[in-house]
């Protein structure tokens, strides 16, 4: 996938996560203070409206730092920071690159997860995104299809350790401070980011038809 092609995924992708607002917002606001709904939609509509100003021949890395840029500064959240940071590191994997192939995907999802994990101080099991994004990771370094069917297979084990976060209590963050209150709600992060996938996985294919 060129840099062109993955501006008209995301710009079909995003605006479809956005209309979760109200899912992530009851989510949040079960374990922490209800501002993920906020995030996602303001930060998915700035990715939007800043990748509609780049230049046609803008390049894999400035697409994706334009991304880092343009949601972590959307919304003052910890994770618009998080999530932000995450893509402007990974960005930096992807200069000189002219081409994303699945190598290259994983080499550039796994920089994000590393400083996610490196500025959130968490890691798999303390309820955060990364229950759900680290296993999608395995996903992605082994299975094989189209990118729709690859990101689509992501995407299911995504939902499954989503259901699996109910059972934990949170380590970090706001929602860490609920104890054990906070046991039996998913973590709202962890299912921002699988329903990120599915919308990914939905633009994917309609772009390939």
């Amino acid at each position: 996938m060129r840099a062109p092609e993955l501006v008209a995924v995301l710009l079909d992708a995003l605006p479809r996560l956005a209309t979760h607002e109200d899912e992530f917002r009851d989510l949040d606001a079960a374990l922490g203070d209800g501002d993920l709904g906020i995030t996602v939609r303001a930060g998915a509509n700035a990715i939007v409206a800043a990748l509609e100003q780049l230049p046609g021949d803008a390049p894999l890395d400035q697409v994706v730092k334009t991304a880092g840029k343009a949601f972590s500064t959307a919304n003052p959240s910890t994770f618009a920071a998080l999530l932000g940071g995450g893509l402007l590191a990974g960005s930096k994997t992807l200069t000189g690159i002219d081409w994303l192939d699945r190598d290259e995907a994983l080499r550039f999802a796994r920089t994000v997860t590393d400083r996610i994990a490196e500025r959130g101080k968490a890691e798999v099991g303390d309820k955060t995104v990364l229950d759900a994004l680290v296993p999608s990771l395995d996903v992605l370094e082994h299975a094989t299809g189209s990118p729709d069917q690859v990101v689509t297979a992501m995407a299911v084990v995504a939902r499954d350790r989503v259901a699996a976060t109910a059972a934990l209590q949170s380590a970090r963050g706001r929602a860490a401070w609920v104890g054990e209150r906070g046991i039996g709600h998913p973590d709202a992060g962890a299912t921002a980011y699988a329903v990120f996938l599915e919308t990914l996985a939905d633009a994917l294919a309609a772009h390939d038809d």
